[in-house]
């Protein structure tokens, strides 16, 4: 079989980029040797967000005290809440099958394995293509420390389908997957303690987000352990038993499972690279601007490749890299200027730079910062953990970074995206109306405050 492009994996880079190929007219193939969707739509993003509706909805009834109502009797079932979780996976896969459908884009089931001359076999079929593009995601990256094996010591696939809730969980780990599965079991009942190997939780963030977060779930009953490394495991008990040194000494912690949340691993083994040549550096293809590797005809987008490993830089790519075959002029994708978002309670979302790392810079900044406690719209809905922070370059205005922590803030972050792709400066954004009562007013009072116009405050 003979394609224009063929894409191997389903995930958010694989079948946004089969789509937007088979849009401008490509006659388009994709690889798949699992579920379409992908590790995002099957065993991440959207079942994970399932489960943590859940949780949000036990925490709503554990309080419905606090808005003036009367909840004598309820319970959670654990069994229902995964099965829920992955009804709702399983309907977004079913999507993706449709979506294939309608852009007519061949679905070819097995593993894609490259082969020079721009060809693939898949499980001993070959089949060719103008232009080869991998997408093979990513999955959890195992420690030497912290071997995996699927019951006592678990990765985030396994974290979402355990058979039975544990009485105690603890988590390897303080990234985006880490604490939003540490909020998930402590909501429904598990004792969590949270080890991170770095000085402060959700390390990639400003340090004032990394600090609320800690305020936050120590107040929930989340146990967090920072500057620590789990050294050993033993799996021999009942339970497990974990190693941990930190700065006051060695430690062992007991429960029933541990979740390694320690990273990703790429999907690059036993598919081909060495056979055609294509150059990896550090677990990672490399690629050019537009996702060419050295190899002409051959493409890479998403997790295997240097930049961020998030869906939405992998469709953002995938759709570049085809409209760059197909000849249309495009830009660059500007990696400075990419959200991230953590769905754990309360929400975390970020986009450009950090208060330190505009000092480490040079830069002469201005910095604003809102507390949802003064937001009207944050106490009637009684979220009023958080705050919006805003840094801008004092002389140009430019809007550095935005960085926010409370109830729906991965929902707002996107005002943020689009006036720094824009080059909104502060004044636009606070001259800018935004309606009340909301919690997106959070955003300009902080820029209020960083300009020293603040209202409410």
């Amino acid at each position: 079989m003979k394609y224009d492009i063929i894409v191997i994996g389903s995930g958010p880079g694989g079948y946004v980029t089969a789509i937007r190929a088979s849009q401008l007219g490509f006659k388009t193939a994709i690889v798949e040797k699992e579920s379409l969707g992908g590790v995002c739509l099957n065993w991440g993003c959207i079942p994970t967000k399932a489960l943590l509706k859940s949780a949000q909805v036990f925490e709503y009834l554990k309080h419905a005290g606090d808005y003036g109502l009367s909840v004598k009797e309820y319970d959670k079932d654990f069994d229902a809440v995964v099965k829920r979780s992955r009804g709702v996976a399983d309907g977004m896969s079913k999507g993706v099958q449709f979506l294939m459908k309608k852009n007519k884009i061949d679905v070819i089931e097995g593993f894609g394995t490259l082969k020079a001359g721009k060809k693939i076999d898949v499980d001993g079929k070959e089949y060719s293509a103008d232009h080869i593009i991998i997408a093979t995601g990513a999955r959890s990256r195992e420690l030497p420390s912290l071997p995996q094996d699927g019951k006592k010591v678990i990765g985030y696939r396994e974290a979402m389908t355990l058979p039975n809730q544990p009485k105690k969980m603890i988590v390897v780990g303080s990234g985006a997957i880490g604490v939003e599965f540490a909020y998930f079991y402590n909501s429904m009942g598990t004792e969590v303690t949270i080890v991170e190997y770095l000085p402060n939780v959700v390390p990639v963030e400003d340090i004032d987000v990394s600090k609320q977060l800690e305020r936050s779930f120590k107040k929930s009953g989340i146990k967090i352990m920072t500057s620590a490394e789990v050294t050993s495991v033993d799996t021999s008990g009942k339970g497990v038993k974990a190693t941990v040194i930190t700065s006051k000494g060695e430690e062992v912690l007991e429960a029933d499972v541990i979740l390694s949340a320690v990273g990703i691993k790429t999907n690059i083994e036993n598919i081909g690279l060495e056979d055609v040549g294509i150059v990896v550096d550090r677990d990672k293809i490399i690629v050019n601007d537009f996702y060419q590797t050295n190899i002409p005809g051959y493409y890479a987008i998403g997790d295997v490749t240097p930049g961020q490993a998030l869906a939405h830089v992998a469709s953002a790519e995938g759709i570049l890299c085809v409209e760059k075959i197909a000849g249309q002029h495009v830009e660059a994708l500007d990696y400075g200027n990419i959200p991230g978002c953590t769905y754990c309670s309360p929400e975390i979302a970020s986009v450009g730079l950090t208060e330190k790392q505009a000092k480490d810079k040079g830069l002469d900044i201005k910095v604003g910062k809102f507390p949802f406690s003064a937001s009207g719209k944050a106490s009637a809905g009684g979220n009023k953990d958080g705050f919006v922070k805003v840094i801008f370059d004092a002389k140009y205005g430019e809007w550095l970074g935005c960085h926010m922590i409370g109830a729906g803030v991965t929902d707002m972050i996107a005002e943020a995206v689009l006036g720094r792709k824009l080059e909104t400066t502060g004044h636009e954004v606070l001259k800018a109306v935004h309606p009340h009562p909301t919690m997106s007013e959070a955003v300009m009072e902080a820029v209020a405050d960083a300009y020293d116009e603040v209202i409410h405050l």
